[in-house]
């Protein structure tokens, strides 16, 4: 278990870990062992620590993150807090929850280069490299194509491409389906399992559990920054929905839940959409002729990864400059720059929506006075309480989103 050398793979050792202007630590003590070839999860409730550990093996912390850090981190015998990035590199690949925040080139093909490039290899091995991993990996329709009109999850493929082409020992994972469909992460599930047949270690921190069945070997389980138990994969997964929920946890099962409907707004108002598209380079990619959306319900929309989800979000919040089309309600006449200010859209990517220093400000901003006096009832409601003070960029991603979610009040 332990390599024919007797090394372990990873091996984190009595680690203290607080970020730099924070009122107290992110980690306490963590100690971990992870064979070489073996396939470990993080979980966790949002904010116990595991995109923090993450960051212990890719070299992020401290190169990046800084703060202050006793302990040892030492991934295939080299420790990693005293190495240089770029040695750290060669060892660990990462796969970060929104992959465009590893992106460096324009195009597919290029990005798949470039982590090879920069470890200086020959032509000939990056052409071979590359001709490997989109075999591998199932990547031939995306290579040649713009990064910026690829979908999330077409995004997230890439990352993993372009991480796999490098062939490091370990792979390091945070939260990578947070913005994938079901088919999307049956993709990525197969990327890890290749993955996996070749020896490589992998270290995912992860919410959705259900897909890892068959992957994982191990789920570590964190709270409040310390490391609280580890089982074997299958005896996780065993848990019951209610020992999920109690552990902060989502569902084990891979069965489909239903949940109770609320109870229908007697109202017949409806927002009605007309003649609602919308063009990429004169290229057609959301047309809907007439749409009506009840007022005070909640409707899903959904689709495949690219199916133009994002679009039609985008117009109906009058985010989208270009788009044609305009919203009835109660016989108004809505266009963009009015939708603009009757509706909010909580992105993909939350860490575009935060602009100042503390949680506390950022709920205020845009607030109007009388919903400024709920702030702090709000923020209780939310599980944000306790971090008014912290930074945003700060916060875990699930924090993240609560707090964008709750920065103004929502009309459609």
């Amino acid at each position: 278990g332990t390599g024919a050398w007797g090394i372990k793979m990873i091996k984190i050792e009595n680690v203290n870990f607080a970020y730099a202007n924070a009122n107290s630590g992110a980690l306490h003590d963590i100690s971990l062992e992870v064979q070489p070839g073996e396939c470990v999860l993080l979980c966790g409730a949002s904010g116990c620590g595991k995109t923090t550990v993450t960051r212990l093996l890719n070299g992020l912390i401290p190169h990046y993150y800084e703060g202050e850090l006793s302990g040892s981190v030492l991934v295939n015998g080299l420790q990693v807090p005293k190495a240089e990035l770029y040695e750290t590199a060669r060892i660990v690949g990462s796969v970060f929850q929104n992959p465009r925040s590893q992106f460096f080139c324009v195009d597919t093909t290029s990005e798949l280069a470039f982590g090879c490039e920069n470890m200086g290899m020959p032509v000939e091995t990056i052409q071979a490299r590359i001709n490997e991993t989109t075999k591998s990996l199932k990547l031939s329709t995306l290579l040649g194509r713009s990064i910026f009109h690829l979908s999330g999850g077409e995004k997230q493929k890439i990352a993993c491409g372009s991480v796999s082409a490098m062939e490091p020992e370990v792979f390091v994972l945070d939260e990578p389906t947070s913005n994938l469909d079901i088919n999307a992460i049956e993709e990525l599930k197969n990327t890890m399992l290749y993955w996996k047949a070749r020896g490589k270690t992998i270290v995912i921190a992860e919410h959705r559990l259900a897909w890892l069945s068959g992957v994982c070997d191990r789920a570590v389980y964190l709270r409040n920054g310390r490391i609280e138990w580890e089982l074997p994969m299958q005896k996780l997964l065993s848990f019951s929905a209610e020992q999920a929920a109690t552990l902060g946890l989502r569902t084990l099962s891979q069965k489909t839940r239903t949940v109770p409907l609320l109870q229908s707004s007697n109202s017949q108002e409806n927002l009605v959409l007309k003649e609602y598209c919308f063009s990429y380079n004169n290229i057609e990619v959301l047309r809907i002729p007439y749409l009506e959306i009840p007022i005070g319900s909640v409707v899903a929309v959904i689709g495949h990864n690219g199916a133009g989800k994002s679009t039609f979000s985008k117009c109906l919040a009058g985010l989208a400059a270009k788009f044609r089309g305009v919203a009835e309600f109660d016989g108004v006449a809505y266009r963009r720059k009015q939708m603009l200010k009757a509706s909010y859209m909580v992105m993909q990517d939350v860490n575009h929506q935060l602009f100042c220093e503390t949680v506390e400000e950022e709920v205020r901003l845009g607030m109007s006075a009388e919903n400024a006096e709920n702030t702090s009832a709000v923020c209780e409601q939310l599980g944000l309480g306790e971090l008014l003070q912290r930074h945003p960029m700060s916060l875990s991603g699930g924090h993240c989103f609560c707090l964008v979610s709750r920065k103004r009040n929502i009309n459609f």
